[in-house]
C-alpha cells in the first residue's frame, strides 16, 4: 500500500491506496481518504495499515468458532497457581507495555477515535481552536465531575458558580489585563511571527519568563536563533495584547471582552455571593468555563489554545490567619513533590509538609497537599509523573506572592504545566473595589476584623490535563498486537460493551437485554459488527473497561463472559449476578474475577 496525491480545485487531497489484480492488469484502488496534510496522512496511514494487519491476524469467532486453550493461555494476565495452604492465588503477568506517543500522533488517534479534532475542519480549521467529540466529552466531564467531588468537599463552605464568558471593559482595567496581559511576537525579515519566549525556551532549552521584549531581541540575537517556520533572521520583538475585545450591541454601546481566566468571575462574585453564603471565611468558589487568549502561536494541539477550559477554586481567607489550617495535622507528614526556586540544581525533592512551614505558609502548604493527593490518590497518577515547580521574582505574576505549577512528565514534551496554586493576595479585590467603587471588605465577626480577603487560587487547565490523562494511559498489548487505552476506571468514557458472540436473534434478544438495564447506570455501547476479536480491540482503543459477549452458554446456563480490558482475561459470570458485579468492579474497585469462574487461566 501506498500514500497518492490528488490535486482537486489546487488543493492536495492524500489518499491509500493498493494495487489489486484484475485479471491480466493490475489496477490502483483507494482504501481511505487520508486528509489534506502530508503529515498526518503519513501517521494516519500508518495506524490504517497496522489495523488491517491485526484485522487479518484475528480468528472470526463470529461464525461461532471458538477460542483454542492455547489462545486463551496466550491472552491470559494472569495466571492460577497452588499456594502451601493448597488454595489457588492469582498472579499477575503484565503484557502491556507504555508506549511513547507523540504530539502529532496524539492529535491523530484523538480524532481517529473521536476525542478531539480541530474546530471547524471542514473548512480548514481554525488554529487554536478544538472540538471535542462523543469520546472526549465524556472523558472530560468525568474529570471535571471528580475535581468537583474532590475539591468542593474540602470545606462546607465551597461551592460552585457559573458565570458570563463576556465581561465588561472595567473588569479588565481593575485586574490589570488591558495594560499587563500581553504576549512578545518576534517578527522575521520574511513576516511570520512566534512567541519569542517559545522561540528561546525551543532552541535554548530553558524558561524565559520576565524578561522585557528588549531583553528577549536581545538574547535572540546574541544567540543568533532564526525563525523556526523559514530560517530568516528575528528583526524585531513587539508587545501584543492577548485579549479578545467585542462590541456589544450597534453604534456607540458599551465595550466587553471575552474573559481571559475564569478567576474573575468570582472575584465580580465575590461580594454576592459572601452574602447569601453567610458571611464566613474561608469562602470558596469554584468554576468550571471557558477562557480565551488571542494566542500569537498556537501549538502543541491542547497545550496550547485560544479557547480552552479551566477548573478554578478561588479561596477567600482572612490574611491574618494564611499561617492557620485546622486540618493541617492530617497533612504534616504527607511528602510533596518538589522542586525550589533557590534549590532548582537538586532536581525533585520530596519535603514533608511540616519541613516547608519554613519558607511557605501553612494555609498555602496544605492546599498543595490536597492538590497532590487529588492526582495521586484520585486519577492514581505515577508518582514521577508529577511535580510542583516554584516559580522566582521574575517569572511569577507580579500579584503572586507564592507560584508552584504543578507539572506533568509528558511523552516527547518533558515536564509540562497542567496547573498552578497562586496566592494572589488582595490584589484582585482591591483593584475591583477601587475601580467599581463597591465595598468588597469584609467584617470577620469572630476576630472582630475589617479586611479585604486575600485570594488562594488553584487552578486546573482541563485541556492539558485531558491531554495528560490520554498520554499516561497510552499502552500496547504486544500479546493482542492492539493498542490499550489504560484508563482510570472513574475517567474511562465507556465503562462496559455488549456483544451478541453472533447475529442471531435469541443471543441479540439476551444482548440487548443486558445493554439496556447497564445502561440505567453506566455508559455502555452495544456492538454486534465485525470479528469479536476485533469487536474487542475497538474497545481497548478507546479504553472500555468490560466487554460482555453472549454465547451459546448464555441460552443454556443464563451466564455471560466478562473480559477485562488491561489483563484481557475472560470470567464466566450468572447474568442475575452480572449488574451487581459490574457495579462493585467499577464504583468499590474490586476484583471482577472474584464474582465468577475464571474461562482463560492455566495451573501450574
Amino acid at each position: 500500500m501506498y500514500i497518492a496525491k490528488q490535486k482537486v480545485k489546487g488543493k492536495d487531497y492524500y489518499y491509500l491506496r493498493k494495487s489489486v489484480r484484475e485479471g491480466k492488469k493490475v489496477m490502483s484502488k483507494n482504501v481511505a481518504y487520508l486528509g489534506k496534510d502530508k503529515k498526518e496522512a503519513e501517521l494516519k496511514s500508518k495506524e490504517i495499515i497496522k489495523e488491517m494487519k491485526n484485522e487479518e491476524q484475528k480468528s472470526d469467532l463470529e461464525k461461532g468458532v471458538k477460542i483454542s486453550n492455547e489462545k486463551r493461555k496466550a491472552n491470559s494476565g494472569r495466571i492460577c497457581i497452588n499456594s502451601s495452604s493448597g488454595k489457588s492465588q492469582i498472579k499477575e503477568i503484565s503484557s502491556l507495555e507504555k508506549k511513547e506517543i507523540s504530539i502529532d500522533e496524539m492529535a491523530v488517534f484523538c480524532k481517529r477515535k473521536g476525542f478531539v479534532y480541530p474546530s471547524g475542519e471542514i473548512y480548514g480549521g481554525l488554529a487554536g481552536f478544538f472540538d471535542y467529540g462523543h469520546l472526549g466529552v465524556l472523558l472530560k466531564r468525568n474529570f471535571e465531575n471528580l475535581w468537583r467531588n474532590f475539591f468542593l468537599g474540602l470545606d462546607e463552605n465551597f461551592a460552585e458558580i457559573e458565570s458570563s464568558e463576556i465581561m465588561p471593559e472595567k473588569v479588565f482595567i481593575a485586574s490589570g489585563h488591558l495594560k499587563n496581559f500581553n504576549d512578545f511576537a518576534a517578527k522575521c525579515k520574511k513576516g511570520h511571527i512566534e512567541r519569542a519566549d517559545h522561540l528561546l525556551e525551543k532552541n535554548l532549552k530553558q524558561r524565559f519568563e520576565g524578561l522585557t521584549s528588549e531583553q528577549l531581541f536581545e538574547k535572540i540575537k546574541e544567540n543568533k536563533i532564526l525563525c523556526s517556520i523559514c530560517g530568516s533572521s528575528i528583526e524585531t520583538v513587539e508587545v501584543t495584547n492577548m485579549m479578545f475585545p467585542l462590541q456589544l450591541g450597534f453604534g456607540n454601546s458599551a465595550k466587553a471582552f471575552l474573559r481571559p481566566e475564569t478567576a474573575q468571575s468570582p472575584y465580580v462574585n465575590f461580594k454576592i455571593q459572601s452574602e447569601v453564603m453567610r458571611k464566613k471565611l474561608p469562602l470558596g468558589l469554584a468554576l468550571i468555563g471557558k477562557a480565551y487568549r488571542n494566542e500569537l502561536s498556537p501549538r502543541n494541539f491542547l497545550l496550547r489554545q485560544r479557547a480552552f477550559t479551566q477548573a478554578e477554586l478561588q479561596i477567600f481567607f482572612n490574611p491574618s490567619k494564611i499561617n492557620e489550617h485546622e486540618k493541617f495535622e492530617e497533612v504534616k507528614d504527607y511528602f510533596l513533590n518538589v522542586v525550589l526556586n533557590d534549590e532548582r540544581s537538586k532536581g525533585i525533592q520530596k519535603i514533608k509538609c511540616k519541613d516547608l512551614l519554613e519558607k511557605i505558609p501553612k494555609f498555602y502548604v496544605y492546599h498543595l497537599a490536597k492538590v497532590q493527593q487529588f492526582y495521586f490518590n484520585v486519577l492514581e497518577l505515577s508518582e514521577n509523573k508529577f511535580r510542583f515547580y516554584q516559580l522566582n521574582e521574575h517569572e511569577k505574576a507580579f500579584y503572586n506572592k507564592y507560584h508552584f505549577d504543578m507539572e506533568a512528565d509528558l511523552d516527547a514534551v518533558g515536564w509540562t504545566e497542567i496547573g498552578g496554586v497562586h496566592y494572589r493576595t488582595d490584589h484582585d479585590l482591591k483593584g475591583h473595589q477601587e475601580v467599581s467603587n463597591e465595598n468588597l471588605s469584609f467584617f470577620d465577626e469572630e476576630s472582630k476584623e475589617k479586611f479585604i480577603p486575600h485570594v488562594l487560587e488553584l487552578s486546573f487547565g482541563v485541556d492539558r490535563n485531558f491531554y495528560s490523562i490520554l498520554n499516561f494511559a497510552y499502552f500496547y498489548d504486544k500479546k493482542r498486537e492492539n493498542l490499550v487505552l489504560k484508563l482510570h476506571p472513574k475517567l474511562a468514557p465507556v465503562k462496559i460493551a455488549v456483544f451478541p458472540l453472533v447475529k442471531r436473534p435469541d443471543f441479540e434478544k439476551i444482548a440487548q437485554d443486558i445493554f439496556h438495564d447497564l445502561k440505567k447506570m453506566y455508559h455502555v455501547v452495544y456492538d454486534k459488527s465485525g470479528s469479536i476479536g476485533r469487536r474487542y480491540a475497538r474497545n481497548d482503543e478507546v479504553g472500555t473497561l468490560f466487554c460482555i459477549t453472549i454465547d451459546e452458554d448464555s441460552l443454556k446456563k443464563k451466564e455471560v463472559t466478562v473480559r477485562i480490558r488491561d489483563s484481557a482475561e475472560q470470567v464466566r459470570i450468572k447474568i442475575k449476578d452480572l449488574k451487581e458485579s459490574l457495579r462493585k468492579a467499577i464504583d468499590e474497585g474490586e476484583d471482577i474475577l472474584k464474582f465468577g469462574k475464571i474461562v482463560n487461566t492455566r495451573k501450574k
